[in-house]
């Protein structure tokens, strides 16, 4: 194997880590740990903390949080389980700036939480301010009325809701900035498993709408981090001042 096929690459044998994710795609590597053993997640985060300072694993379990903090050396700091999203964070995580740039997490109902609280996660990892909307499904449309001058304050929304997956295109009717929606596998029989509301919002009328995978709360953050680095990018360019 040649230094091109290995450069920003750690070999653990059952894993590959991209060390060159963040300065490729602006974030680092994340650990995805549902299917991961307790013992190779802990390697995998060791490897990662010694090069970021801070690592974001998602997808964890209650029981598999604790064994893999029982696995991990005694000089990562500040390990933490947020048990509502199922994230384990390693590291001291950024603060978070009062001021704009936001993202706005709405959450139809407390049900859909797990999702939305994920996406929160990641995007505080990532540096973000996060302002949290909950339970303001179509169900009780006036609860979302109560909280729209809120909604409108953010740069960008998250929104997450399951049954038949009405919010984002309520939403998207009342805003002028960019929805993300994302469907939870959230509602009874007919809701396939969140089909139903990945239907419905694909086939959503508003136009400023688009859509991720079932429950994927961490694709979200993702997708609004990068809407957010292209303002940062370009606020960086802007002149400080011209002289005439």
């Amino acid at each position: 194997m040649n230094n091109a096929e290995t450069e920003g690459v750690i070999n653990l044998g059952f894993a590959r880590i991209d060390t060159l994710r963040k300065k490729r795609c602006g974030r680092p590597e994340v650990i995805f740990g549902e299917g991961k053993t307790a013992e190779e997640i802990a390697e995998i985060a060791t490897k990662i903390y010694a090069t970021e300072g801070l690592v974001l694993v998602t997808r964890v379990s209650s029981v598999q949080a604790e064994e893999i903090l029982n696995l991990l050396p005694e000089n990562i700091c500040e390990p933490l389980y947020h048990q509502r999203a199922r994230c384990l964070t390693l590291g001291e995580m950024p603060e978070q700036s009062s001021s704009l740039p936001c993202v706005g997490i709405l959450c139809a109902g407390t049900s859909d939480l797990p999702v939305a609280e994920e996406a929160a996660v990641t995007l505080e990892c990532f540096g973000r301010t996060v302002e949290r909307i909950h339970d303001v499904g179509v169900a009780g449309l006036h609860r979302l009325l109560g909280e729209i001058e809120r909604v409108r304050s953010c740069t960008v929304l998250i929104v997450v809701a399951g049954m038949e997956g009405a919010l984002p295109s309520v939403v998207a009717g009342l805003v002028s900035i960019p929805v993300i929606a994302v469907p939870t596998s959230i509602g009874y029989g007919a809701n396939f498993g969140g089909l139903s509301a990945l239907l419905g919002m694909l086939n959503s009328c508003a136009s400023s709408v688009t859509v991720t995978n079932i429950d994927n709360g961490f694709g979200a953050a993702c997708a609004a981090d990068a809407i957010l680095r292209l303002l940062d990018n370009r606020e960086e360019r802007q002149p400080v001042g011209v002289i005439g």
